[in-house]
């Protein structure tokens, strides 16, 4: 009786499927995809500078945080070269630790001016 509902309904069954385990043409391609759309993180060169400036100034992470309003993560992310760069997060922390971490003088005193032209 019940197979005969289903059958008039054109519900079937099939216990012994599992197709959500199936594999389709485009998995290859998505996970090409999403290889090539990851973001750009912070060099390491840059982690270190950030370690080194906040060790001369005798702040922990932490204590780096709160001064420029963020998490202690952040500066951990940051001095690992996990972080995506963000210029406001960077800009603060160069104002603390006096020193520049973008461009050509990476390392040099942020107070430090180039030499003027004549």
């Amino acid at each position: 009786m019940m197979n005969a509902r289903r059958e008039a309904f054109g519900i079937s069954f099939n216990a012994a499927t599992n197709k959500q385990h199936a594999t389709s043409l485009n998995t290859l391609k998505l996970d090409k995809e999403t290889e090539e759309l990851h973001h750009e993180t912070i060099s390491l060169d840059v982690g270190r500078l950030i370690q080194q400036g906040r060790q001369s100034k005798n702040l922990t992470q932490k204590d780096l945080a709160t001064r420029i309003n963020e998490k202690q993560q952040v500066i951990n992310d940051y001095e690992a070269g996990r972080a995506v760069p963000n210029q406001n997060v960077l800009t603060k922390i160069e104002r603390v630790i006096g020193m520049k971490l973008r461009g050509k003088e990476k390392g040099q005193p942020l107070d430090a001016k180039p030499p003027k032209k004549k």
